[in-house]
């Protein structure tokens, strides 16, 4: 495993834990992450603060890694979860990741997220 795909594999861990201390021990201190269509922010501080999600959503998601691939300092995963909602029951979602390393952290996440109301595409 490379040094890369091993600091991917840490973080996801510790965002299946929600442990902020392993998660934010995989980045740089000017992570940028992205959640298209929701959400930019900058900053291990920043980051922090996010790690736990919006309050419609309990506990950390679980995550299933569908593949990893890399080139060069990319990571990139196809996930899977679901995350308990407040409200009741829980949402469905398939994943996309785009992991910017640099010195074998973290510089930058790219995330795609996509909520599967039907079945395992839609």
């Amino acid at each position: 495993m490379s040094r890369n795909i091993e600091t991917v594999t840490t973080y996801l861990d510790g965002f299946r834990k929600n442990d902020h201390e392993q998660i934010l021990s995989c980045l740089t201190g000017d992570i940028e992450w992205t959640v298209f269509g929701a959400f930019h922010l900058t900053g291990k501080d920043a980051y922090d603060k996010a790690i736990d999600g919006p309050p419609e959503f309990l506990d950390p998601p679980h995550l299933e890694v569908v593949r990893m691939v890399e080139q060069g300092d990319v990571v990139m995963a196809e996930l899977t979860g679901t995350v308990r909602r407040a409200a009741g029951g829980e949402m469905r979602m398939s994943m996309a990741e785009v992991f910017v390393m640099r010195d074998g952290k973290i510089a930058e996440r790219r995330a795609w997220v996509i909520e599967l109301k039907e079945n395992d595409h839609r």
